[in-house]
This record gives structure tokens, sequence and C-alpha cells, in this order.
């Protein structure tokens, strides 16, 4: 099993688009600005506000597959 995703990794990497999209993870991986601990509580607030709306409208979806309408 790890030969066929060891295989599948390298075909991946021979891939120009695979390959620029790991130079740029690797080149913005660590931030290179100083946040004050105000800033990194707001970002924080904003992603956990992001994942509450998108659990919202995941148990919308679900809802309306379902058949009940809210």
């Amino acid at each position: 099993m790890k030969s066929v995703i060891g295989q599948i990794k390298k075909m991946a990497g021979k891939i120009g688009f695979f390959r620029q999209v790991k130079e740029i993870n690797a080149k913005y991986a660590k931030p290179k600005i100083k946040m004050t601990p105000m800033v990194k509580y707001a970002l924080l607030l904003l992603r956990i506000y992001l994942i509450v709306l998108v659990l919202l409208l995941g148990y919308k979806f679900f809802t309306m597959i379902k058949g009940g309408v809210i």
C-alpha cells in the first residue's frame, strides 16, 4: 500500500501545478509580520465564526435533503 501511495506522490511531484503549490506553501509557511495578541484573538474569532457558518450551511443542506423546510 505504501508503494502505491509513494508512486502517486512521485507522479504528482512531476506535475508542474503541484510543484508550484508546494513552493508557494513553503514560501508563506511562516508569517513575516508580527501580530499583537489582539490581532491573533480577532483572527481566532473569525476562524470560529467561519466554522460555525459552514456548519450551519451543512445543517441547512442536510435538512433540506431530508425534506424538512426551515
